[in-house]
């Protein structure tokens, strides 16, 4: 590789970069809006498990595998869409499972619920924490999700039948068709 070609290489990888920080953000207005109006999806940019190290033994050896306990999301399409009336994720799960799942469609957490309870709480230094309860969804999944002012978040997922997890990523705001 000539230095040439490395250097645009390098420069490639750098507007990838920002494209990709870019989008993960949005304007304190954005999300106030987003948030107050219940209509926006959380992206999963990356997941840590409970136990990160003994996932991490098995993932390491998988190509574009984890490291430091967390597990690259970036670019899956994992998620989860709340709206006023719904709830839908998408996402996948590592950690221990205390019962079998039955079909693929049951091994990570992918539901929608229409009865859920949705609690918001306004911090004093900005930002919000939402934690959402499915009533009609098997396992009972409750999420607690951090958001700060600028978009980013954390959600925690706890179930009754599995290690808690816990996933980082950003706020999207939904189209106006959903």
């Amino acid at each position: 590789m000539t230095m040439k070609s490395f250097k645009t290489l390098v420069a490639m990888a750098g507007l990838a970069l920002l494209s990709t920080a870019a989008a993960a953000q949005t304007d304190k207005a954005t999300t106030r809006k987003i948030v107050e109006d219940k209509n926006y999806t959380f992206v999963a940019t990356s997941a840590t498990p409970l136990n990160g190290s003994d996932i991490n033994s098995i993932l390491s050896k998988m190509p574009g595998g984890a490291s430091g306990g967390n597990i690259n999301l970036t670019g899956n399409n994992y998620d989860v869409r709340i709206t006023k009336d719904s709830l839908i994720a998408y996402l996948p799960f590592y950690g221990r499972s205390y019962t079998a799942p039955i079909t693929n469609e049951e091994s990570g957490f992918k539901f929608t619920s229409k009865n859920f309870v949705y609690d918001t709480t306004k911090r004093k230094r900005g930002g919000w924490d939402i934690r959402i309860y499915a009533k009609d969804v098997k396992d009972s999944p409750q999420l607690t999700i951090s958001i700060s002012e600028s978009g980013y978040a954390t959600l925690s997922m706890v179930s009754n039948n599995r290690q808690a997890i816990t996933y980082n990523g950003y706020l999207s705001e939904n189209s106006k068709k959903d």
